[in-house]
């Protein structure tokens, strides 16, 4: 099996798609493996069938190929016009390890995975795609190795810590609740489903069938192959997006490192946020676009063709500077609608006065959530107080006549 060895003995499972001098890693999210993919395979290479087949390696263990010619053959590839990707199980899932220590798991660590994985395929440099978590991760990789991306996309992100938190409404309480009683692979892809999709398009029909019966089977189908999570894997993945954080410096590493960025968002997603979606964007503009799509979670499955343009729009971006120059979009409004801001080289970020703008924003949007979390203490406080008074004021006693 193609496996990578990462850090401390950590072992990487990984796949391979197409051949071409383009090479793209994707990152997947939380409890995802790495066929969780499979639009964005099919749509950037045309095929969903693997280079490195399980079963011509598990049945010719012994077989010793030429390095010589291996290696001339994948040079040959190299400089075929098309696109190769790889994709894997984060540490924690699917055939990758699973650490025991929850610590063992940081979106850092995760990072080094995904190098690790670059490095073990010979890629120099790759365009890196990352959904949910696996956008921490990526965004993380950024700030680590910019010399390594071509371009950067971040699907359904956040910026982690308290931004894990989804929109607390009564839907979520039970998806929650339905989430961690889920014991069987039945029980979880029901509540998969609800999480991934709109229930708008669960309820279209394909045929004689809704989507929601024919997902079901393929969810229940795979889950039941890869295994429910393990307690560790699920622990240490939560871990890293609760732990996971880019400092102010990280993101003007990756702000200011010359390759396009995109912000791909479902406007419906339950679980990821619009809004910290919006705000990372902001944080990263003018490197960053933001593609906002109808969609909720899994948009790139819920809508595979736009979020395939808007990678192969990423790509193309990456290899003409004409195309940077007018790269950075911003929405207008909570519509949706998609405006095209002051044109700007990225060649041009590094400028000192667009640096000082940028720095008295950060600093004024720090300065906005400072106040809104000394306005809450001072609230909690003052209820704290209210309560001890209320305990500790006499109470009257009627008097009891005999």
């Amino acid at each position: 099996m193609p496996y990578c060895e990462s850090s401390n003995g950590v072992k990487i499972y990984y796949r391979r798609y197409g051949h071409g001098s383009t090479k793209v890693l994707l990152i997947i999210g939380l409890a995802g493996t790495h066929d969780s993919w499979g639009p964005q395979i099919k749509g950037l290479t045309g095929s969903i069938e693997a280079n490195d087949d399980d079963d011509d390696l598990e049945a010719a263990p012994f077989v010793h190929t030429n390095r010589e010619e291996e290696s001339k053959l994948d040079q040959t590839r190299d400089e075929e016009e098309g696109i190769e990707i790889c994709c894997f199980d984060n540490r924690g899932m699917g055939r990758s390890s699973v650490p025991t220590n929850k610590s063992d798991y940081t979106t850092t660590k995760m990072a080094g995975d995904a190098l690790a994985i670059l490095d073990h395929l010979g890629w120099k440099k790759a365009h890196v795609f990352g959904h949910s978590m696996g956008s921490m991760i990526a965004c993380k990789l950024a700030a680590i190795a910019p010399e390594r991306l071509c371009s950067l996309a971040l699907l359904n992100a956040t910026g982690g810590g308290f931004e894990c938190f989804p929109k607390l409404d009564r839907q979520m309480m039970s998806l929650a609740y339905r989430f961690l009683r889920a014991k069987t692979p039945e029980q979880r892809a029901h509540v998969d489903l609800d999480t991934h999709y709109t229930k708008e398009y669960l309820d279209e029909y394909v045929g004689s069938s809704t989507r929601r019966k024919i997902l079901y089977q393929e969810y229940v189908k795979g889950i039941s192959s890869t295994g429910m999570q393990s307690h560790h894997g699920f622990e240490g993945q939560v871990n890293a997006c609760w732990t996971h954080k880019m400092t102010p410096k990280e993101l003007d590493t990756v702000r200011l490192a010359g390759f396009p960025i995109s912000v791909i968002h479902g406007r419906y997603d339950v679980i990821a946020q619009l809004s910290h979606a919006k705000r990372l964007a902001e944080k990263l503009h003018p490197a960053a676009r933001m593609v906002e799509l109808h969609g909720a979670h899994l948009v790139s499955h819920e809508r595979p063709d736009e979020v395939n343009q808007a990678l192969k729009d990423l790509i193309e971006a990456s290899k003409s500077k004409e195309i940077a120059d007018d790269w950075s979009y911003m929405p207008e409004s909570e519509s949706g609608w998609l405006i095209l801001r002051a044109p700007m080289s990225l060649s041009k970020l590094r400028s000192d006065g667009a640096n000082t703008l940028l720095t008295i924003y950060s600093f004024l949007g720090k300065l906005q959530l400072s106040f809104i979390y000394i306005i809450g203490l001072l609230v909690m406080g003052f209820d704290h107080i209210k309560s001890i008074f209320c305990i500790m004021k006499p109470v009257r006693v009627a008097t009891i006549e005999s």
